[in-house]
Formats: C-alpha cells, structure tokens, sequence
C-alpha cells in the first residue's frame, strides 16, 4: 500500500519509525 504511494517525502519515514519500537528505530533515524 506504502508503495502505491511512494513518494520522496519526510513523513513516509514514519511508517518505518513505528512499524516497531525496538526494531533498529534509532538506526532508521539515525541514517536519515
């Protein structure tokens, strides 16, 4: 469905944050 969509914007990085709590967030963040 995100990809349907996918377009080069900040707040699609969401979907990423908070798939998981602890599931390498600080790594997602960090490499953004």
């Amino acid at each position: 469905m995100a990809k349907a969509k996918f377009e080069r914007t900040k707040p699609h990085v969401n979907i990423g944050t908070v798939g998981h709590v602890d599931h390498g967030k600080t790594t997602l963040t960090a490499a953004i």
